[in-house]
């Protein structure tokens, strides 16, 4: 098993992904150690899933602060006080400028195929609508390192689902979803490994 990983977690909303990450560790199949949970939001559910398993947490609200340089700072600020190895963005809608101590040190998932249906105005299930609105008959999930644009950093594991003709966003987000619970855990394995290296717009996966 690789060495435990300290992981600090940012949130917007109900804490799914962090949830599975909880999961993940409870049942050892991911050797890593929450550090504290972050939320961009007062009140949501992700903040009472952390409380119940007593992961430290703290809310720094995007509204109020005048931009997203000065909202990244308080996110760097807060996690500065923990021992973080790996920053993982788990349903976090906002922008963090990645200052350079923790430059190829943020991961986020994002519900989709990047570079399909990605950017700023697409999240959630605004994903899987438009995938569906479409017509494609792939969906899927991507996990990349993040950088200070909006989902176009280096892929590092993308899992396909198929999309079919009477699916709706519930639907394929769910199915989605399950493939998030497995992509995500096992890039988090890989980094706490030392098996990732970014080159350029590509991220090699070394051999054990």
């Amino acid at each position: 098993m690789n060495k435990k990983i300290n992981l600090g977690v940012l949130i917007s909303g109900s804490g799914n992904t962090l949830q599975n990450f909880i999961d993940q560790i409870k049942t050892e199949k991911l050797n890593a150690h929450i550090e504290v949970v972050i939320s961009s939001k007062p009140d949501v559910a992700g903040l009472d899933r952390a409380k119940r398993y007593n992961i430290p947490t703290a809310v720094i609200p995007y509204v109020n602060y005048k931009d997203v340089d000065s909202f990244s700072n308080a996110l760097s600020t807060e996690l500065d006080k923990y021992a973080i190895d790996l920053i993982t963005l788990a349903g976090f809608i906002h922008l963090y400028k990645i200052p350079e101590k923790y430059q190829g040190k943020v991961m986020n998932i994002h519900p989709g195929l990047i570079p399909a249906f990605c950017g700023r105005q697409y999240y959630g299930h605004k994903v899987h609508k438009a995938a569906i609105d479409y017509g494609v008959k792939i969906s899927g999930c991507t996990v990349h390192f993040a950088d200070n644009t909006y989902d176009t950093g280096p892929i590092i594991i993308q899992r396909a689902v198929p999309v079919f003709f009477e699916d709706t966003p519930d639907t394929l987000a769910a199915r989605v979803f399950g493939e998030e619970c497995m992509a995500y855990p096992e890039a988090i394995r890989l980094f706490a490994a030392g098996r990732l290296r970014i080159e350029g717009r590509k991220v090699k996966i070394l051999n054990s």
